[in-house]
């Protein structure tokens, strides 16, 4: 069982203005994010934000115009950091909030800070121009860049007291980070190709006929895109399948903030099977409305209860 470290109530001002700039970058940066954020209690949100911010930097290192040496120090000096916050020595007074933030969800929180070391490590693969032959090869990087994140989550998360399979959690919280992922990439596969990067499988394109990329608005002649996406959108809802039996595991307002995230994105998935080409066209996304209407159903504990209804039915 994972269980959250009990400290006291009573927040500092640094720490506070740290976390509410975590905060406004979540916000600004991350919607879908911090809509299933806003169900958690204070403490949980924070801690969050915090890992969303630093996340975001090390993101934000890679996917910007510096050129790839500065990039390369400037993740090495993003490692160093992380290290001091695991050493535990960045004051409260420390200049940089994320850092500040960070280290003190980890003084609350049982974060495996190791995660943001595999997201750095996701983030080098992207400035090496790594490419993946098979769904086992690529399975390396989102667990990086994804299912990392999942089991960070985790450690603020926690598991409820007594809850059966609990010893599972990081394995199912590391399974929808993938789901999460493996649907960025369908969303993004223009973007990315505009950017000179191929995520999906090479044995995967070569199968349907589109190993000549992504460059434009229709898919390459000849091609069976459509089929392409539909192979990939159910290897998809296998591991969302997998990774949801993550919610029972998890008091209430975990599992709601967890099932309105993975809720939205099972939703743009639902998207790109009726329209596989949209993702060719612009980026695909859920309006306002939709979104409220998932985070209403995870508060609600719909998908949990499905999830454990299941769970009940498998057991012999």
């Amino acid at each position: 069982m994972i269980r959250t470290v009990e400290t006291s109530a009573h927040v500092s001002a640094p720490v506070l203005a740290a976390y509410g700039y975590c905060e406004t970058v979540t916000g600004q940066q991350a919607r879908n994010f911090a809509y299933g954020i806003r169900l958690l209690p204070t403490p949980k949100r924070r801690a969050m934000s915090a890992l969303y911010a630093f996340s975001r930097r090390v993101d934000d290192i890679g996917d910007g115009d510096l050129a790839a040496d500065v990039k390369v120090a400037r993740l090495e000096e993003t490692r160093a950091l992380l290290g001091r916050v695991q050493e535990g020595a960045v004051e409260e007074d420390d200049t940089d909030p994320v850092a500040v933030a960070l280290a003190h969800a980890a003084k609350r929180f049982p974060i495996p800070l190791g995660g943001l070391d595999e997201l750095i490590d996701g983030v080098q693969m992207d400035l090496r121009g790594e490419t993946y032959e098979t769904w086992d090869d690529l399975k390396v990087y989102c667990r990086c860049v994804a299912g990392a994140i999942g089991r960070l989550s985790l450690g603020v998360f926690g598991t409820e007291p007594g809850a059966r399979g609990a010893e599972r959690a990081p394995e199912y919280a590391d399974t929808l980070g993938l789901a999460l992922q493996l649907t960025n990439i369908l969303r993004d596969v223009r973007e990315d190709a505009e950017d000179g990067r191929t995520y999906l499988p090479a044995d995967d394109l070569a199968k349907f006929g589109c190993s000549a990329g992504f460059g434009g608005p229709v898919p390459p002649p000849g091609s069976d895109f459509a089929g392409l996406v539909h192979y990939e959108v159910r290897r998809a809802r296998a591991l969302f399948a997998e990774g949801y039996r993550l919610l029972p595991l998890l008091d209430r307002r975990s599992g709601a903030c967890v099932a309105a995230m993975a809720g939205i994105y099972r939703r743009l998935l639902d998207r790109i099977e009726r329209d596989p080409e949209a993702v060719l066209r612009g980026r695909v996304s859920l309006p306002g409305r939709e979104k409220a209407y998932v985070a209403v159903r995870g508060l609600s504990g719909l998908d949990t209860r499905h999830v454990a209804r299941r769970a009940v039915r498998r057991r012999p």
